[in-house]
This record gives structure tokens, C-alpha cells and sequence, in this order.
């Protein structure tokens, strides 16, 4: 027998195990799943209840000691609203503690090529937004590199990718502080334009501690990147060996030769469509993946969406404190004449997901055909995502917590993590940015023990 796959020590639920049970089909099995790390609740309409009294597991079920992944699957095709799937941060095992000196392996294709904007922010704590006429002192403040590509791909390299960027600063002050803040983390600063003349991009941040939000004032870079400086050679060279594309909607006629080429080459790109930009609509056209960083919370617009731009993978819609939604595409179509109403399936899910009291989570409809009235239909599965429950005391700064979201997901997808797994995960690494003044000060290495419980699956 493969040692991976012997028999692990009978597993006892706790309260959480309990109170996730109530979620489930009233009847189900627990079955041995090929990785140690996930186990699987297939629903049959004939086993025996084993959630609560809980003696020992029948000898029968093999459980792994500490379990990643719980799915739950529907007994038929016909899927009604109940069958869910429920995903958690792991449990931290021995085997998943690390250290500085034995980081997880890295993910084999880790080239990510970014096109957007990067600025120079200037951050002020205060205690209170100023009325007009104050004069009020800041509590802190910080100076650090900005711009959603920039604190996005800052994020992925500390993960552990080897991220490149397209964009343009000027040969000012400001501009050499970003590429150098940029190259110490490890992100590649070659195919960044460096204009003789002009200034860099900068931002005035005013972070207000009493209600924990963010007033952010841009100043655009100029002059502005133009198509023509972006040589053939050097598109060639930055598209070279990368296995993702992320254009956060800025530079959009520079983005727009980066998407038409990535897609040429089979790349997917991820786009975040943050707010409508000119030229946004042309990007989308080239989309894999789509993530809105703010929109409002409509599942029938991700059903338009995913209707409008066959080439889509899924969508995600970010809402901070209150998580974030996904619609992801199946690839195998339901001939099944059900449907279910995409707005209804979403009420259920968030009715599901408030039970559950350890965040970040995920919970998952089943493969389904939804429905939104006025739009039309598709094949896919909805999934709900919970936010980290971040304690009003480390609550500092929301500045890039969207951007650290998306560096995350860039990693998930060059990982092959779950997309059950990747919508915690990215939760994680959001909410570890949002405890420290700026964008990039509080964004985690892959050594932080925190997402040790992630990684486990990868040693």
C-alpha cells in the first residue's frame, strides 16, 4: 500500500465538526480521498447518520488526521439548493508548521507579467476625516510604493512568484524610490519605461481611524505611457515563460497589445475591472478570470457577465468586509431541465456560510443551471466567500487590501490551489495587509505561519 494512502487514526468531529454537519445531507458517507489532505462527504441516499452521537467511526471510513477540504456532492444530477460544500483554513498539522529555513516548494510555472499603474503613496493616519478649514496633525505616517499592479505583483512575489511589470515612472525622486522598493521584493523592473522628463505617479492617502476607511488623491504620472514604447522585442521578452497575465485596467491601449499578444500565446490573463476605465470593455474581450474589486453585490450581473464573454473562466466579485462572490463556469454542460434562481441560491449560501463562525471561508453550491431573470442561464456553481473577522483593535488600513487579494489569487492560480481553497486563502493574505499602515507593510511571506495551514497540501 502507497504509505500516503494507509490507514490514518480514526477521527472524532469537535463543535465546529458539529456544527458543519447540520449544513450537509441528512444522509452521508465519509470516503478516503487520494491526497492525505482532503476528505470527501459524498451524499447516498441510504447511509447511516455518523455526525451526532458521535462513538467511533465505523472501521470502515478512513479519515486523515488533519483535514483540509470538506465537499460535499449530490446524490443525483437533479441538484436541489441544499448540498453545499463548506471549505476552512485547515487545521495546522505538524507536517504543515514552517520555518524560515524549510519554506513549502514553490509552484513549478511562477512567471507572472503585470500592465497597469504604479505611484508613489503618501500615507497620513488621523483620528478623525479633517472638515473643511481644519488643521489637524496625523498620527503617523509612511511613505511606500502604490499602484494596484505594483502592490498586487509586491504581493504574488512574496508568495513566492517571480512577477515582471509594464508600466512607466519618471527619472525623478519619486520614480527611482519605486523601482527600488519594487526589485528588493523580488519583482522584475526591466520592461518599466523610465521617462527622462515628467513626474511619477503619486497618491495622498488620509487613513481615518474612527471609521476605518481610506480618501485616496491621485496624481497621474506624465508623461503617460504610449504604445510605441513598448518595443516588439521587449512585449516578446516580458510575455517569455509566464504563465499569467494581470492587467489591472490602467494603460489600457498598452494593456490592450499586452492582452491581443498573451492571448496569441494561450496565456490566460486575469483582468480587475475595479471601476469602469476607458478601454476596459477591449480587455475584457481577452479575459480568463475577472475580478471586481468594487461593484455592487448582483449575482445576476456575474451571470450576464460570464453570458457576454464565452472565453471566461469565473468571476469574482470582492466585498470587503463582507467577503466575496464567484461564479464559475462548468465546463460540462447540465441537460437536466432544473434551474435554479442565481439570486436565491445566493440568500441560501450566505444563510449557510453565517453558521459557520471560523473565517475565512468558502461555501459552494453544486454544478448547477442558473438562472437570472431578464439575463438568461449557465451551467456553473456559485461560491461565497467570508472575510477575515478582523478584531477592531488590529484594524489599521484597508489601503490595497483588494490588490493583496488579487496578488494572492495570482499566486492560487499558479499553484493549481482549489478555487474552494483559493477564496480563504486570498482572504488570509488581505486581511494580514489590513493590519498595518500602507498597501505593502503588512503583506505576508510565505513563510508567515499564518498560511502555513494553506501550503500544507504543497509539502
Amino acid at each position: 500500500m502507497n504509505p500516503r494512502h494507509r490507514r490514518a487514526p480514526y477521527h472524532r468531529l469537535n463543535q465546529e465538526d458539529k456544527a458543519l454537519s447540520a449544513l450537509l445531507l441528512p444522509s452521508a458517507k465519509l470516503l478516503h480521498w487520494p491526497d492525505d489532505e482532503v476528505q470527501r462527504i459524498e451524499a447516498v441516499p441510504s447511509a447511516p447518520r455518523w455526525f451526532d452521537p458521535l462513538p467511533a467511526l465505523p472501521p470502515s471510513i478512513e479519515v486523515a488526521p488533519s483535514h483540509t477540504l470538506i465537499e460535499v456532492v449530490p446524490p443525483s444530477p437533479t441538484a436541489s439548493l441544499r448540498p453545499l460544500h463548506l471549505i476552512s483554513p485547515p487545521r495546522t498539522s505538524p507536517r504543515a508548521t514552517m520555518s524560515s529555513s524549510s519554506p513549502p516548494p514553490l509552484p513549478e510555472n511562477r512567471i507572472v507579467l503585470g500592465c497597469g499603474a504604479l505611484t508613489v503613496d503618501f500615507l497620513a493616519a488621523v483620528d478623525n476625516y479633517p472638515k473643511p478649514d481644519d488643521k489637524i496633525r496625523s498620527t503617523s505616517m509612511k511613505v511606500q510604493g502604490g499602484g494596484n499592479v505594483g502592490n498586487a505583483l509586491t504581493c504574488a512575489a512574496r508568495l513566492g512568484l517571480n512577477p515582471r511589470i509594464i508600466s512607466k515612472v519618471a527619472d525623478d525622486a519619486q520614480g527611482r524610490s519605486i523601482l527600488d522598493e519594487l526589485g528588493a521584493d523580488g519583482v522584475d523592473t526591466s520592461f518599466i519605461v523610465v521617462s527622462r522628463e515628467g513626474n511619477s505617479p503619486f497618491t495622498y492617502v488620509i487613513v481615518d481611524k474612527e471609521t476605518k476607511t481610506r480618501t485616496c488623491i491621485h496624481t497621474p504620472g506624465y508623461p503617460p505611457l504610449v504604445p510605441d514604447e513598448l518595443s516588439d522585442a521587449n512585449l516578446n521578452l516580458a510575455l517569455n515563460g509566464a504563465s499569467f497575465v494581470y492587467l489591472d485596467g490602467r494603460l489600457h491601449e498598452t494593456a490592450s497589445i499586452v492582452a491581443r499578444e498573451a492571448n496569441l500565446r494561450g496565456i490566460p490573463i486575469l483582468v480587475d475591472a475595479e471601476r469602469k476605465r476607458e478601454g476596459l470593455d477591449d480587455l475584457l474581450k481577452f479575459a480568463t478570470y475577472v475580478a471586481w474589486t468594487e461593484a455592487p453585490s448582483i449575482p445576476t450581473a456575474l451571470v450576464s457577465i460570464l453570458l457576454r464573454l464565452p472565453a471566461l473562466k469565473f468571476v469574482i466579485l470582492t466585498l470587503g468586509e463582507d467577503g466575496c462572490i464567484m461564479l464559475e463556469r462548468s465546463s460540462i454542460e447540465k441537460f437536466d431541465k432544473v434551474e435554479n434562481d442565481i439570486e436565491e441560491l445566493l440568500e441560501t449560501l450566505k444563510q449557510s456560510m453565517s453558521s459557520y463562525k471560523v473565517t475565512p471561508a468558502c461555501i459552494s453550491s453544486p454544478v448547477m443551471n442558473l438562472r437570472a431573470n431578464g439575463v438568461g442561464k449557465i451551467s456553473g456553481r456559485l461560491l461565497v466567500g467570508a472575510a477575515e473577522q478582523i478584531p477592531p483593535g488590529e484594524l489599521v488600513d484597508t489601503t490595497g487590501a483588494g490588490d493583496a487579494f488579487i496578488g494572492a489569487v495570482l499566486y492560487a492560480l499558479c499553484a493549481g490551489m482549489p478555487l474552494e481553497m483559493m477564496l480563504p486563502f486570498a482572504a488570509q493574505v488581505a486581511g494580514a495587509g489590513c493590519r498595518a499602515l500602507g498597501a505593502r507593510t503588512g503583506l505576508p511571506h510565505r513563510t508567515d505561519p499564518r498560511l502555513a495551514p494553506f501550503f500544507a497540501s504543497e509539502l
